[in-house]
This record gives C-alpha cells, structure tokens and sequence, in this order.
C-alpha cells in the first residue's frame, strides 16, 4: 500500500499438516494480490508452535513478502529466544508482534509468564530499532485485566517500553474502538492502534473465541447469526456486509488502518477488502 492508504495486514496461524500448509500458500497467494504491508503469524500456547511459527515466516520471506512474527517468552530461556530474534533479523524480517502469551493447557500454577512490556524491553535492549514492535490491545478490556483503566495503563507500559504501534482484539462495536482511542490519548498514548477485524466465517466457533477471548459479541449480533441457524451461505453474506460497514466506519473515522484474523482462509476477508477498495492501483 502507498502511504497514503490505510495500512493493510493479515493474520495466519501456523498448520502442522501437509495438506494445511499447501492449503495456506494459496492463500498467502491470494491474498498478497491486495499488497498488504506485512502478513503476520502466530505463536502457539508457552512457544507451542515456534518452529511451525518460523517455517511459515521463512516460507513468506523466501518469497519477498514482508512479515511478522508473533512472539513470547512462553517456557522458553532468554538465549532461546535471542537467538530466535537472530534468525528473524538474519532472514529480514523487520516486524515483531510482541505478546504475553498463554499458559499452555495441563501446565501448573508454577509457569512464570514474561508480559508483553518485559519481552518489548528485552528486544530493545538486544536488538535497539532492528525491530517494529507492534503489541496488542483490548478494545473491551483484556479479560484478565482488573479494570479498565489499568489495561490502558498497562498499554502504556508497553509502549514506553518501546513499543511502536499496537493491533486490537476484534470487535463489532465501533464504539468500544473509539472510547478506547480517547481513553489511550487521554493517558498519553500517541502511536497508532490498529483495529483488529473478524470476518464472520462460523457461528458456533466465533461465539467459542469471543467467550474466550473476551470480545464481545453484541446481543443483537448473536441473535441475528442464531436466525440463520444452519444456511450458512446467507450467514456468511450478512457477515460480509456487516464488517465491511464496521470497517468503514473506522477508516472514514481515521482508523489508521486494518489487521484482519484470516482464520487461514481467502474468504470472506478477501470480498471484505475488495469491497472497501483497498485494491493496489499497480
């Protein structure tokens, strides 16, 4: 994208079989056809998919494609982790997405997670401005978080720490996206929080990762999707239609730009972006 057009990127998750990463090359295909500014792919549960992680990120850099690594310490020891920093700044990678991460299931009350501004600082130090530090943000509040306005805070924290712009949680409501922009500019936050957008592709698995999550799914929304109940087809429609207005309503609101969760599939983002425009001139 030129500069200025919105900043356009897409998220992928690491698959572990044959046929998931064939699959997931042509989607990467497909949708580098809309010259997004960087894809970026996720970091399993405690570092569970690390090498699954690298090797999509490998196969996207032999390719020319410019992208960004999710990453937490997880279980992993400081040397592990900087030399897996090494590898990325060797193959050029120049984007990391720097997260907390998750306690991976079955593990006991003694794993120590390193938060997000710990693991911003620890790259700063070893590494100065190699990297673009993007971290993530709650619209509606992390659901760990003890109040609202200590999850601003503790943006803050990250960003002080060196961090240069961040990615939200997916949302429906406009609303929570630009109460949370206030509140951020009100604590001192000036860099750019890019919203984090959904395509509705399941019923059952979105309200599985919002409960999760913590990202709400607007009472209206979920009645709305429930109507459908098994005519996917329709479902999937109404869906393309709704983030496509969500997401103009954040773009004509001087969003900076979108981060889409692809769920690894070309569809519906694709139909999404192509809707709003956001299509290379070149």
């Amino acid at each position: 994208m030129n500069d200025s057009s919105p900043r356009l990127s897409f998220e992928f998750f690491p698959t572990r079989t044959a046929e998931g990463k064939e699959k997931l090359l042509t989607v990467r295909n497909q949708l580098n056809a809309f010259a997004p500014d960087f894809f970026s792919v996720t970091y399993g549960a405690g570092g569970s998919t690390r090498e699954n992680t690298k090797g999509v990120i490998t196969s996207l850099r032999e390719a020319g494609i410019a992208a960004a690594p999710h990453l937490s310490f997880g279980g992993d020891d400081e040397e592990t982790i900087l030399q897996l920093l090494r590898e990325y700044k060797d193959m050029g990678v120049e984007r990391i997405v720097a997260l907390r991460g998750d306690v991976p299931s079955g593990i006991g009350g003694t794993y120590q997670l390193v938060y997000a501004n710990e693991l911003v600082a620890f790259i700063r130090k070893h590494f100065g401005d190699d990297f673009h530090l993007e971290v993530a943000a709650y619209p509606e509040i992390h659901p760990q978080a003890k109040s609202y306005s200590d999850d601003v805070r503790y943006l803050k924290g990250k960003f002080d720490a060196g961090a240069n712009s961040a990615i939200t949680q997916y949302f429906f409501n406009p609303d929570s996206y630009f109460y949370f922009i206030d509140q951020c500019q009100k604590q001192g936050i000036t860099q750019p929080i890019y919203p984090g957008i959904m395509p509705i592709l399941n019923y059952r698995n979105l309200t599985r990762f919002s409960d999760t999550c913590g990202a709400e799914i607007p009472r209206w929304l979920r009645k709305a999707l429930e109507n459908y109940g098994d005519d996917e087809a329709s479902m999937r429609s109404f869906g393309i239609d709704l983030v496509t207005e969500l997401c103009e309503v954040l773009l004509e609101n001087d969003a900076p730009g979108l981060h889409f969760y692809t769920m690894n599939q070309t569809e519906p983002t694709a139909q999404i972006v192509t809707n709003l425009g956001l299509i290379p001139t070149e």
